[in-house]
């Protein structure tokens, strides 16, 4: 389980809004010259990100929450949503070159139609799944302190 902890900033019916602020040891890793990671964090400015997700702890705002996804259905999903496009756009480019005159125009059209036809797949698998590839909240890891007047 990949795990994050952020902050309740809202509530939406049965939801609540979480915003994480993206961290990055990025300091003390040896591996940083080369790493994604870091550039990401870079590039962001560790900017915070809200998620909505289901309430199932009984958090209101102001609580800090624990989110998570498990590993397995996030590499589902992003094999789902980037590797699917990728590959229709690739194969729909050298069809479009074979079968439709050999130029240029054509491989990109195939490309563009790829694309598109992977995106589309992409949302419509996604749609069937329920709430399987999003994020739940697993505990509420602090209340903030009333204070009375």
């Amino acid at each position: 389980m990949i795990t994050e902890v952020g902050k309740v900033v809202g509530l939406k019916g049965d939801k609540a809004w979480v915003q994480t602020i993206r961290a990055s040891a990025c300091q003390s890793c040896a591996a940083r010259a080369g790493c994604g990671q870091r550039a990401l964090a870079k590039v962001s400015g560790g900017r915070a990100n809200q998620v909505l997700v289901a309430n199932t702890a009984g958090a209101r705002v102001g609580d800090e929450v624990v989110i998570g996804i498990d590993e397995q259905s996030l590499l589902t999903a992003s094999l789902a949503v980037y590797g699917v496009p990728l590959l229709l756009m690739v194969l729909a480019t050298i069809a479009g070159y074979r079968w439709f005159g050999g130029t240029d125009g054509a491989a990109i059209a195939g490309a563009l139609l790829g694309l598109v036809l992977g995106f589309w797949w992409a949302r419509h698998w996604q749609s069937g799944r329920g709430d399987r590839y999003e994020p739940r909240m697993l505990k509420v890891t602090s209340i903030p302190s009333m204070t009375c007047l």
